[in-house]
């Protein structure tokens, strides 16, 4: 597998969500390999705000390819026809290579992705469920900090991710020539277009097996309690957590815990030729730059 050159096409690659767990990280690889980056977020210039679709051409404009990481999640309300009108929008600029971050057993999330192959775009999805760096980068990381993380999951396993995984695969995705293309090829042959990449990490863990993994890098105590999904919102609104985010969770905590998920793959290792990051060690290295607080 080859790689666009960047003398043949110099435009840059749009990173929506380019501050956010996966994008940055995208964003870093894609320039890792000598391409050009436009990120986009509502505080940059050109401005993307997935609310405001007037603002969408500028951010498009003189792209040739894109990464869609949809806020807050692709199971929220209007996410379908977001996603839908921005691939119409892209293919109109002559942004055809479009990467959509998924959500693995997402049913909402499928339609999206569903909305994204209508659009005649050479696209590929990457699936994948809970980070890594959900534990060090969002709500989690506060009851890590205090010792004691209390969540609505019980003992269901979950292959937990690395966000630095999540964005080689993207990467490779984005930049990889697909020779293995046109009518008359078999999709299964495809490298990327056309394709899902459902991504996992090596293992199934719980979340009380990843909390006693990061009380084992941190070398403090740290505990594990599951508590009604009643009670864990009633401690995001007292926290002050937006509703909506609070409707987010409220149905990923619902919905994702029923074996669904409770597999892994081998697509990392598939794409880039090495195997997904091991929970334990990125416990170790999170808790050695001070990441866990």
């Amino acid at each position: 597998m080859t790689s666009i050159d960047q003398a043949d096409d110099a435009r840059p690659v749009l990173v929506l969500g380019g501050t956010g767990k996966t994008g940055r990280r995208v964003a870093a690889g894609l320039m890792a390999r000598g391409q050009a980056v436009r990120i986009a977020t509502r505080n940059t210039s050109p401005a993307f705000d997935w609310a405001d679709r007037d603002g969408w051409a500028a951010a498009l404009a003189g792209c040739r390819a894109a990464y869609i990481a949809y806020a807050p999640d692709l199971v929220a309300a209007g996410a379908v026809d977001d996603i839908a009108a921005f691939a119409a929008l892209a293919m109109d600029q002559g942004v055809r290579r479009l990467v959509l971050l998924s959500g693995r057993g997402e049913p909402a999330a499928a339609a999206a992705e569903r909305a994204l192959a209508a659009s005649g775009a050479d696209w590929t999805v990457i699936r994948a469920s809970w980070f890594n760096q959900n534990f060090t980068e969002s709500l989690m990381r506060d009851g890590i900090a205090v010792g004691h993380l209390a969540l609505p999951v019980g003992d269901m396993p979950e292959p937990f991710i690395d966000a630095r995984d999540i964005a080689d695969v993207a990467v490779r995705a984005l930049t990889d020539v697909d020779l293995d293309v046109g009518p008359d090829v078999d999709p299964g042959r495809r490298r990327h277009i056309g394709r899902i990449h459902e991504l996992t990490g090596p293992r199934l863990l719980s979340f009380a097996d990843a909390t006693a993994e990061i009380a084992r890098a941190t070398r403090r105590p740290i505990v594990y309690t599951t508590i009604p999904l009643a009670d864990f919102l009633a401690g995001l609104a007292e926290a002050g957590v937006p509703a909506p985010l609070q409707d987010l969770m409220a149905e990923l905590f619902s919905t994702l815990f029923d074996g669904r998920n409770a597999r892994v793959t081998d697509t990392v290792l598939q794409v880039t030729g090495r195997p997904p990051r091991d929970f334990a060690d990125f416990a170790r290295e999170a808790a050695g730059a001070g990441a866990f607080g």
